[in-house]
């Protein structure tokens, strides 16, 4: 393990930004998939906690469309009502935990947390009505032939899939690199 150690180190010093990309990279898929596993968890169970509420419709803008003989709605946020709401909790709670993670573990940003969140907020918002809008053709058409766990699974990697492309970059533009303040201090000398 020290030897492993020792070549990380000595490749951190000589390449601090590949290193940087690399951690940060590493970090962030882990963390990411690790809050994926977890969104998938709440998707699967959770949906039965709203089953009271039916096979009510919730959603925009709700387009009639059908595909492969199933008939569906198209919506950019929807859906059915008991579905949608167990995908809203799921998300939201995982991308709380993961904004947090991200900022302090991976990225280890000490920035403003408001401005941060404000535009991972938008991020969310963005994401979410692509990746609502694409699981509204796959959901309508994948309940007709497959199980709720087995659909669960792609509406999970194709929104875990999407956030990870889109929030990496967004995190480091809202978490930037800082310097630490022995750098910092030699430059202003």
């Amino acid at each position: 393990m020290e030897k492993i150690k020792k070549i990380w180190l000595d490749f951190e010093k000589n390449n601090p930004n590949a290193a940087r990309w690399l951690r940060e990279g590493g970090l962030f898929f882990l963390v990411s998939n690790l809050i994926t596993l977890f969104k998938y968890l709440i998707l699967t169970f959770l949906p039965s906690a709203f089953a009271f509420m039916g096979d009510s419709y919730v959603g925009f803008p709700g387009i009639e469309m059908e595909l492969f003989g199933q008939s569906f709605r198209w919506s950019i946020v929807g859906g059915e009502a008991d579905y949608f709401t167990a995908y809203m909790i799921a998300m939201v709670i995982g991308e709380v935990i993961n904004f947090f993670m991200q900022r302090k573990y991976v990225f280890r940003s000490t920035g403003n947390i408001l401005y941060q969140g404000l535009w991972y907020l938008v991020a969310f918002c963005i994401v979410t009505c692509v990746v609502t809008s694409i699981n509204s053709v796959w959901i309508g058409v994948a309940d007709a032939f497959v199980a709720p766990w087995i659909y669960n699974i792609g509406t999970t990697i194709l929104n875990g899939g999407v956030s990870m492309v889109v929030f990496f970059f967004v995190n480091k533009k809202i978490f930037p690199e800082e310097k630490p303040k022995e750098a910092e201090e030699m430059q202003n000398m």
